[in-house]
């Protein structure tokens, strides 16, 4: 298989609200993270975080968690954008307790990935309907700032 390439999207930068524990259930250990509201900009495309979005975070036997995040970006010239992203969150104990603690986290001593998806009425941006993306993140106690990348 061909290397791939990627071409920069967008950064977003998700306020989050505080973590609802919902705790131990049949699928694992679940947590929601409500989305506050944000900013996202590329060099395609700018605008804002609509509040109303989560993640519905499950803590797995492994240690992992498996992300489901699902919000609405709202584009500078008004237009609504769907994105659902799923992915994995691998954190050792400690370095979480850091973050939520407020510390400052090099992003090298986690790993978050995300593959979000566009779904989008919008004529001028119906290309993000058929764009496959990746995303990586910086975490802090009250953020979660998203590098999105178109994959090529």
């Amino acid at each position: 298989m061909a290397g791939l390439a990627t071409e920069l999207l967008f950064e977003i930068n998700l306020v989050l609200e505080p973590v609802q524990v919902v705790g131990p259930t049949p699928n694992g250990d679940r947590r929601i993270r409500s989305i506050k509201g944000g900013s996202f900009a590329g060099p395609t495309l700018r605008g804002e975080v609509l509040p109303g979005g989560a993640d519905w975070l499950l803590l797995r036997p492994d240690g992992s968690r498996t992300l489901d995040v699902r919000f609405t970006l709202r584009t500078d010239d008004g237009h609504l954008i769907y994105v659902v992203s799923r992915g994995i969150f691998v954190i050792a104990p400690e370095t979480f307790h850091r973050i939520a603690a407020g510390e400052e986290v090099d992003p090298a001593e986690y790993y978050f990935r995300t593959t979000p998806l566009f779904e989008t009425a919008a004529e001028k941006y119906d290309w993000l309907n058929r764009v496959v993306a990746v995303s990586t993140a910086r975490l802090t106690a009250t953020t979660a700032v998203q590098t999105i990348y178109a994959i090529l």
